[in-house]
């Protein structure tokens, strides 16, 4: 147990730590010094920085207004969105969304409520404060804090006689219910041992009922918004709450409040100590974006967002920020790409690596069918004559799907890019990405404008944030199809690339770094039969309506 002193340009009360499920999920590409901050949620960044959201970015929030407006002023779904107050910085889009999942919500528990009581079980009724657990210390202790505090966030119910607690945690889609045993647990145990109190915006929370007999019985169910389905994720007596997270959880809170070491990545966004921090490459003015206009929240960005941004800026919001699709089954190109894609980042990852000529096809892949599988392994196959690790020697550094962070401050973006495989050769760097394709790509276009994140690659090598010699790195596209296959290289330093790369990116990225409304204007090749949320967007269903009536836009 050790104190986490504040880290350069971070000042604020330490002496609260606060943890909630999400800090306890084991990510790849976790930050430990930066949860363990974002545990002490009374330290902030100095000089303070902006929380401005022109559009909100919380998909659950106006689900949540309308929620509160039925469950605890008694009005209808229809009765609360007519007031535009709960959909506020809400484009029309998310708000007809929300308006759906509420009704969803509401029908999904009145079903499993229903069917509880018929099973002779309580009733339960909706708790609008929030409960709390934790302690409160005399002193300060050995990390510095006098005030402990867990969390959980969902729907809250209670029987009448307060003997059963629910949290019902929803899902944009269908219920998840494969969340860790530890988070479960977690929330279990806030359920069990928390009072109600209110949680004022960055401080401690205020205990505002007098104590109250614990529960006897704890329910952490799950349900999700797109189809109502439900599922109970944990249910347990109290005593074997306690046993449960004396066993899995408590030794893992430990490990986040006391995390030690830096992993530049997604946590770096929302990180009070990013200005500070030595850690995350920086280099300014890399998306060729000036800062915003007004100031406003930090954000992140990958390409893959900005390709979404072009297409049209209200998908890339409804999609790529809040995360929402309307469950449409994916192609069979898109299984087939992640397919190939997972056996290839498995076959690279293993240790020591072995180059991919000398693994057995396979005789299966997830999520394809027998009958999609030869094309797969055509492609793998194909793969074998290209394969990076092929001739490498064990001392070079080879790392699949690595993600990589940097922090662009003039624009004030932390810049993310997931590369296929970054490695190591001769004293250079390689960024290797691989493309899956069922036809030939025409050879005249500019590969930088084709795939934009082979720009991003060569920006990153050129600025030398990966180190190695930029002379001797380079940026690799592999293109398998079922026929065959095809790589080709590009030169960070060759200055035509370099010239080529940066305009790509300053195109792909000025609009979106100054866009504040995110409005539903697609790009007049895009397609909107093929967006996945046309469903809640009024220029989406009527370019559909008139695309099925066979008129001409």
């Amino acid at each position: 147990m050790i104190v986490l002193g504040n880290p350069p340009g971070v000042d604020g009360d330490g002496a609260l730590i606060r943890i909630g499920p999400p800090l306890l999920r084991e990510e790849a590409d976790a930050c430990p010094e930066g949860r363990a901050l974002r545990a002490r949620p009374l330290l902030v960044q100095q000089p303070g920085r902006s929380r401005r959201k022109p559009v909100e970015d919380f998909v659950f929030k106006p689900v949540d207004h309308l929620l509160d407006a039925v469950e605890h002023e008694g009005r209808t779904v229809a009765e609360a969105a007519a007031n535009r107050w709960h959909f506020r910085n809400c484009s029309s889009a998310h708000a007809k969304w929300a308006r759906e999942a509420a009704q969803t919500f509401l029908a999904a528990r009145d079903r499993e409520q229903s069917a509880r009581v018929a099973s002779g079980y309580p009733a339960t009724s909706p708790v609008q404060l929030r409960w709390v657990g934790g302690r409160k210390l005399n002193a300060l202790d050995a990390r510095g804090a006098d005030q402990y505090e867990r969390t959980a966030w969902g729907r809250q119910y209670a029987s009448g006689d307060g003997t059963v607690r629910e949290l019902w945690i929803p899902s944009l889609e269908k219920v998840k219910a494969n969340r860790s045993l530890p988070e479960v647990i977690a929330i279990a145990h806030v359920l069990a041992s928390g009072v109600p109190a209110r949680m004022p915006y960055q401080k401690r929370s205020e205990p505002v009922a007098p104590p109250q007999p614990p529960p006897r019985r704890v329910r952490v169910l799950g349900l999700g918004l797109g189809d109502g389905s439900t599922a109970v994720l944990g249910d347990w007596d109290v005593e074997e709450v306690q046993r449960l997270f004396d066993l899995h959880v408590r030794g893992l809170m430990a490990k986040v409040t006391d995390g030690r070491g830096r992993l530049p990545g997604s946590d770096c966004v929302r990180c009070e100590a990013l200005v500070g921090c030595q850690d995350i490459p920086r280099t300014p003015g890399l998306l060729g974006a000036p800062g915003p206009a007004r100031p406003r929240k930090r954000r992140s960005v990958s390409v893959s967002d900005l390709r979404a941004y072009r297409d049209c800026p209200a998908r890339y919001h409804l999609t790529r920020v809040l995360k929402l699709r309307d469950g449409r089954a994916e192609n069979e190109a898109v299984r087939r790409g992640r397919a190939v894609d997972a056996w290839l980042n498995e076959c690279h990852g293993a240790q020591p690596w072995v180059p991919c000529r000398d693994v057995p096809l396979p005789d299966t892949l997830p999520g394809l069918d027998e009958a999609e599988l030869p094309a797969a392994r055509a492609m793998i196959r194909a793969h074998r004559g290209l394969c990076p690790l092929d001739g490498l020697p064990a001392t070079e550094r080879v790392e699949p799907q690595r993600r990589i962070a940097v922090y662009d401050e003039q624009a004030d973006v932390v810049v993310i890019a997931d590369c296929d495989v970054v490695y190591t050769d001769d004293g250079g760097v390689v960024i290797r990405e691989t493309k899956t394709a069922a036809y030939r790509f025409g050879e005249r276009r500019r590969l930088v404008e084709r795939f934009p994140q082979l720009a991003l690659g060569v920006l990153l090598l050129a600025s030398g944030v990966l180190g190695g010699d930029p002379r001797r790195s380079r940026v690799e596209l592999e293109v398998l199809r079922p026929d065959g296959a095809r790589l080709e290289e590009l030169d960070p330093c060759d200055g035509l690339t370099l010239d080529q790369s940066r305009q790509v990116i300053t195109e792909l990225a000025g609009g979106w770094a100054a866009d504040e409304t995110y409005a539903a204007e697609p790009a007049p090749d895009f397609d909107c039969s093929d967006c996945e949320v046309a469903r809640w967007c009024s220029v989406g269903r009527s370019r559909r309506a008139v695309d099925i009536s066979g008129e001409t836009r």
